[in-house]
């Protein structure tokens, strides 16, 4: 496994959209495990192909997207790994609900987007050796799976933001997120 470089704002990889996978091979398994590890590393929730310059449609995301950062810090307390899931040329299949939060993006360092996604989606893909498989999920994983799925179609947060900031914005502790999306809608 190998740490990659994740492609920034400005490149206009990550603008274009990717072509499906057409094999299922060794190479596939050794960009999926770089792409683990480069996660890790940039402490993120999801990974495209796009954001390591592959473009493929292939993305990961963490299969505890949905842990408080508490009950995170507790679960791995002892080194165990986090898992991850590998979706493989997917297709949202279902979209539940919309929930307005905010998100980052690895590519977009310290900007953070206001953006309404679904809160429950159903999704089809396949595993890294080909298989086939369809998950349901909610909340954090389901806005992880519509923001990844969005970068292999070259849509970014900052195409979708409804309202942005950088960090440098709203960095003070008195700062309530939930309390500026409730403004945000209220004018909108």
């Amino acid at each position: 496994m190998a740490k990659r470089q994740i492609v920034q704002d400005g490149d206009p990889i990550l603008t274009k959209k990717c072509r499906p996978v057409t094999k299922f091979d060794a190479r596939l398994g050794e960009l999926l495990d770089d792409m683990k590890e480069t996660l890790l590393d940039a402490n993120g929730l999801g990974l495209a192909g796009p954001q390591v310059g592959v473009m493929r449609r292939v993305f990961i995301c963490l299969a505890d997207c949905n842990l408080t950062a508490e009950e995170a810090e507790e679960k791995y307390k002892d080194g165990e790994k986090p898992e991850f899931i590998e979706f493989i040329n997917p297709e949202i299949l279902t979209q539940d609900g919309e929930v307005m939060m905010y998100e980052g993006c690895l590519s977009f360092p310290g900007h953070n987007a206001a953006i309404k996604r679904p809160q429950k989606v159903t999704a089809r893909a396949f595993d890294r050796d080909g298989k086939p498989f369809t998950i349901e999920a909610e909340d954090m994983l389901a806005r992880c799976i519509c923001h990844e799925n969005c970068h292999l179609d070259g849509i970014t947060i900052m195409d979708l933001a409804e309202y942005f900031y950088e960090d440098e914005e709203h960095n003070d502790e008195e700062y309530d997120v939930d309390e500026a999306v409730g403004e945000f809608e209220e004018q909108a």
